[in-house]
């Protein structure tokens, strides 16, 4: 059973009663109901739990994370990003939905801006959620086209790299267009952007959309665990017998360098 943390920044519902009327059991709560039928091993939590919604332990168990921010993306703090950047580098999988794209940890993990363009019409807009890759796992059981009749847009350009497939591309009611469905790769940790999902929409009550996000943790769970994690590899000892060593492999290079300095001075005189 996959071990999967629904993270939901959760403050719009505490401020916003149209997001309160639309989602009263929040959008997490929302998105752990409807994925409750798919077998999942599912934790909610929160920007206000105690270690903002994540502790250590539950850093550690995570096989795959699924984050809503929108408005307080900057008041998680960089040690926590830290903690949750190198568990998506060892093999944590990553769903970033929506407003995510500007998460730190979306950002830090994408290294660029993730800017977009956006339009957030009175009552929304139509969204046409074109699949570009019906055979790839996260496609499976859906259909050639989802219509959103309510929708926010996010347009080109996006800020990101170039994805490593590109599963699902967006045309909105105004013309725009995007990337909507993206997947990259960061270490060991598979990373899935999904845009749709706007607070005061009922996207996440959609059967496609969260059947989506069902496929969407099959591909990011983990396949296995044997081999290592890529690290800064020291090889002081080549495979090859005969071929050189790494003489100063112990010792920092700037006081090898200082050494050889001072070897150098003490034999001219």
């Amino acid at each position: 059973m996959i071990k999967v943390t629904v993270w939901n920044e959760c403050r719009h519902e505490k401020e916003d009663a149209d997001v309160q009327e639309v989602y009263p059991e929040t959008i997490g709560g929302c998105i752990v109901d409807n994925l409750k039928p798919y077998g999942f091993d599912l934790t909610l939590s929160t920007l206000d739990d105690p270690q903002q919604g994540w502790p250590d332990a539950l850093i550690e168990s995570t096989e795959v994370a699924i984050w809503w921010g929108h408005r307080y993306h900057d008041e998680l703090s960089d040690a926590l990003i830290d903690k949750l950047q190198a568990r998506v580098l060892a093999g944590m999988g990553l769903i970033v939905l929506h407003s995510g794209h500007h998460a730190k940890l979306f950002k830090r993990l994408m290294g660029t801006s993730c800017n977009l363009s956006w339009r957030e019409a009175e009552g929304g807009e139509r969204e046409r959620v074109w699949c570009l890759k019906p055979s790839h796992p996260i496609a499976y059981n859906i259909p050639p086209y989802l219509e959103l009749p309510q929708s926010e847009m996010y347009g080109e350009p996006f800020d990101i790299p170039e994805p490593d497939e590109l599963i699902f591309n967006s045309w909105y009611q105004g013309g725009e267009v995007l990337r909507s469905g993206c997947t990259f790769q960061r270490g060991r940790g598979r990373i899935f952007f999904f845009a749709p999902g706007h607070e005061t929409f009922p996207i996440y009550r959609n059967e496609h959309i969260m059947q989506i996000l069902a496929n969407a943790i099959a591909w990011a769970h983990q396949p296995h665990q044997s081999g290592w994690n890529l690290g800064n590899w020291g090889r002081p000892i080549p495979l090859e017998a005969g071929a050189p060593k790494q003489t100063y492999y112990k010792k920092p290079r700037k006081l090898m360098l200082a050494e050889k300095a001072e070897k150098a001075a003490k034999a001219k005189k």
